[in-house]
C-alpha cells in the first residue's frame, strides 16, 4: 500500500491539470498513489487524466457526474488506501517537496495533522503566506488559541496546506458537508482536529494557491441561503470550542469565540499581498527549465547538481526564517575549510560576496557563529584607525569564525536535509553499487585536487 494518498477533485481545468499532475508525480518522495477524480468535466480534462494514468502506474482516475467538490472529496476519501491524506485543487500546484516535508514531521513527531504555509499567487505575483510564526508540535487546544486570532483565514479553514490521517477519519466517519458552499473545508477540519492529539505547524511553504474562486456573492447565492451558511459554520466552530475548553474556560474566551462572526463576513478572503514580502513568480524557488533538464554536457550536470543541492538548503532556511545563502554560510564554516580567503569562501558557495559579507553579518547578529579568539586577540592590539586603514586590504580568513551552540537546530535539519539529497541522487542504487560509487568518486577528486594543485 502507498504511504499516502494525493486527491485531486478535477472539474473543467484542461489549462491547469497539467501543472498540477506534473507537480505532484516530480515530489523527491515516491511512495505516494495520486487519485484525479473527474467531476463531469465537459472539456479535456478527463483525457489528460486518462493520459497520465497510462504512463505513471502510481495514478488511479475516477470519471462519475457532476456533483461538486465535497462530493468528490468524500468519494477520493473512500478510495484512498495511503496512511495519510493529502489534498490538491485543480488549478493549482505543490512544491517538489511538499510530499515529503509533510511526511518527515508527522512520523517524526507522531502527529495527527500537519500544517504548513503556502504561496498565495494573484497574477504574476506571489507571496508567502502562514500564521503560526514558530515551528512546532502543539496539542489540540494549543492549536484552538493560534486559531482564535484569525479564524477565518484561509491557512485553518483549508484542506490543501495539511496533512492527514487516514484512520483518523475513517474511525470517525468525518465527511465533508456537501450541502455547503463555504467553509466546508473548515467545518471538516474543525470535526478532524476534534478528535487529534497533536498537530505540528511546519514553516515552509509548500502549496501554490491561485486565488480564482469568488466570494459567495460572486457564486449567485442568495442573501438567505448565505446566512443560513454562516449560521451553520458558526455553530460548528462554536460546538469546537465547547468541546476543546470546557465550559469554565469556554465563558472566559467566548469574546475572542464570536470574534470569528466579524472576520467571516469578508468571506475569509486573505489580502493578495501578505506581510512577509511578495515577488513576482518565477523567483521564489526557481526550479530549472526542461531545456536545462535535459541539456548535456559537464557545465549541464555541474549546474543541476548545483540547484539539486540548493532545494535542501533552501528547505532549512524557509524553516528558520534565513535565507539560502545564510544557511550556506553557516554550513560551509561548521565543516573543516583550511584557510580559504573570504573571496574565495563566496565563489566556493556561488554567491556574491555582498551577499556572503550580509550572512556573515546575520549569522553574528543571530550569536550562530563568533569571532575566534585569536582574531579577538588580534583586534585588541590595533587601533580603531588602523583597523579602518587595513580593513579594505586585508586577506580576511573564513577560519576566523566559529561556529556556536545557537546553530545547533540548524545543522541538525541540514544533516537530514543532506540525507534526503543522498536518496535522490541513490535512487535504484543497489548498496554493493553505491560503495563502488563512492569509492570511485574519491579517486575522483583526488585526480582533481592534484590536477588543480599542478
Amino acid at each position: 500500500m502507498p504511504l499516502v494518498s494525493i486527491i485531486v477533485p478535477v472539474h473543467n481545468a484542461e489549462k491547469t491539470i497539467d501543472r498540477c499532475i506534473t507537480s505532484i508525480l516530480n515530489q523527491t518522495y515516491k511512495d505516494f498513489e495520486l487519485i484525479l477524480l473527474n467531476d463531469g468535466s465537459t472539456d479535456d480534462s478527463g483525457i489528460i487524466c486518462d493520459a497520465y494514468a497510462g504512463k505513471d502506474k502510481r495514478v488511479r482516475v475516477l470519471h462519475k457526474e457532476n456533483s461538486g467538490v465535497s462530493d468528490t472529496r468524500n468519494m477520493g476519501i473512500a478510495m484512498a488506501e495511503g496512511e495519510y491524506l493529502q489534498f490538491v485543487d485543480s488549478d493549482d500546484w505543490i512544491t517538489p517537496d511538499a510530499t515529503g516535508v509533510f511526511v518527515r514531521a508527522a512520523k517524526e513527531h507522531s502527529c495527527d495533522m500537519v500544517i504548513a504555509d503556502f504561496y498565495r499567487v494573484v497574477g504574476e505575483r506571489v507571496s508567502q503566506k502562514g500564521d503560526i510564526e514558530k515551528e512546532g508540535v502543539m496539542d489540540r487546544a494549543g492549536y484552538a488559541v493560534h486559531m482564535m486570532q484569525k479564524p477565518a483565514d484561509f491557512y485553518y479553514g483549508v484542506l490543501w496546506n495539511k496533512f492527514y490521517k487516514r484512520s483518523i477519519i475513517e474511525e470517525h466517519r468525518l465527511k465533508m458537508d456537501s450541502a455547503i458552499s463555504w467553509c466546508e473545508d473548515f467545518i471538516f477540519n474543525l470535526e478532524y482536529i476534534r478528535h487529534a492529539r497533536a498537530v505540528y505547524a511546519l514553516k515552509v511553504p509548500v502549496y501554490y494557491y491561485v486565488k480564482t474562486k469568488g466570494s459567495l456573492v460572486s457564486q449567485g447565492i442568495s442573501m438567505k441561503k448565505t446566512i443560513q451558511m454562516k449560521r451553520t459554520v458558526f455553530s460548528f466552530y462554536n460546538d469546537f470550542y465547547k468541546d476543546v475548553f470546557g465550559d469554565a474556560d469556554y465563558e472566559k474566551r467566548r469574546g475572542q469565540v464570536y470574534r470569528f462572526l466579524f472576520d467571516a463576513a469578508g468571506d475569509g478572503i486573505v489580502s493578495p499581498l501578505s506581510t512577509q514580502g511578495n515577488y513576482r513568480l518565477g523567483d521564489e524557488r526557481t526550479n530549472v527549465s526542461e531545456g536545462v533538464q535535459e541539456g548535456e554536457g559537464i557545465f549541464f550536470d555541474i549546474y543541476r547538481e548545483m540547484k539539486l543541492q540548493e532545494k535542501a538548503f533552501d528547505i532549512v532556511a524557509l524553516r528558520n526564517d534565513m535565507t539560502t545563502a545564510d544557511v550556506k554560510a553557516l554550513y560551509y564554516l561548521s565543516q573543516p575549510h583550511e584557510n580559504c580567503t573570504f573571496h574565495e569562501m563566496a565563489e566556493v558557495l556561488n554567491i556574491s560576496r555582498r551577499k556572503l559579507s550580509l550572512s556573515i553579518q546575520k549569522l553574528l547578529s543571530k550569536e550562530m557563529i563568533g569571532v575566534s579568539e585569536s582574531e579577538k586577540n588580534k583586534s585588541k592590539s590595533k587601533t580603531k584607525m588602523k583597523e579602518k586603514q587595513q580593513e579594505g586590504k586585508r586577506k580576511v580568513k573564513a577560519r576566523e569564525y566559529v561556529v556556536t551552540e545557537e546553530a545547533e537546530t540548524v545543522l541538525s535539519e541540514m544533516l537530514f536535509a543532506l540525507c534526503d539529497l543522498e536518496q535522490i541522487q541513490y535512487e535504484g542504487f543497489s548498496q554493493e553499487e553505491i560503495e563502488i560509487y563512492e569509492k570511485l568518486n574519491e579517486r575522483k577528486k583526488q585526480n582533481i585536487r592534484k590536477a588543480v594543485k599542478s
